[in-house]
């Protein structure tokens, strides 16, 4: 953009899906919008983008947007008795955590449907009882092994060494350059990278 002779540059931050969250969260974000005459149907299309794999199926947003539609304030499911001791068993936290540790990148959708329990259920396994949550690849430069690692301090000795028996006209004789990192094929877009993750556990990488 041009004015007055200087140019402005822009730069526009795209809004980022959420990491996590947590059923109660997207209720009251169904409350809000139904508050403003937001039909369900683009209500649950708005929270996909955002939410992602964790997002309430489309059938959750009809019933709760009905639920409010008739007076219920609540963001909270109406206990039943027996039903959290019925799903939230030992025996499914395991398995749970089993498949999660075969494939970082699985969905709480398979989850619910191996195990045959709601898709609330498995968001409250995967994220209250196990602390996994979805983390994003970082993009590094390159893959360093072992050995390139090496190679890269040889050379740098190597510099220094001959700066010290040639001196300052060494350093005349060095040209130096800025690298222009482009990607021609993206494999898998940063979603498609996110794998379940410890708090405590090191961040995915991909080169």
């Amino acid at each position: 953009m041009q004015m007055h002779g200087h140019r402005h540059s822009i730069s526009i931050k795209m809004a980022a899906p959420l990491e996590t969250c947590t059923r109660e969260e997207q209720c009251c974000v169904i409350r809000f919008l139904r508050s403003e005459g937001v039909k369900p149907i683009e209500i649950h299309r708005r929270m996909k983008v955002q939410y992602g794999d964790a997002c309430l199926s489309q059938q959750q947003v009809y019933e709760w947007s009905r639920k409010f539609t008739n007076g219920v304030t609540s963001v909270e499911d109406a206990p039943h008795p027996g039903q959290a001791q019925q799903v939230v068993t030992p025996q499914n936290i395991v398995a749970v955590e089993a498949i999660v540790m075969e494939n970082c990148r699985v969905t709480l959708n398979v989850n619910a449907s191996c195990l045959k329990i709601s898709h609330g259920s498995a968001h409250h396994i995967v994220h209250e009882v196990l602390q996994f949550h979805k983390v994003s690849a970082r993009w590094v430069p390159r893959q360093l092994t072992p050995e390139l690692r090496e190679r890269c301090v040889d050379a740098c000795e190597e510099l220094l060494r001959r700066f010290e028996r040639e001196g300052d006209g060494f350093l005349a004789r060095i040209v130096t350059g800025d690298e222009n990192w482009v990607h021609f094929h993206q494999l898998e877009t940063k979603r498609a990278s996110k794998e379940w993750r410890h708090s405590s556990s090191p961040k995915p990488k991909k080169f």
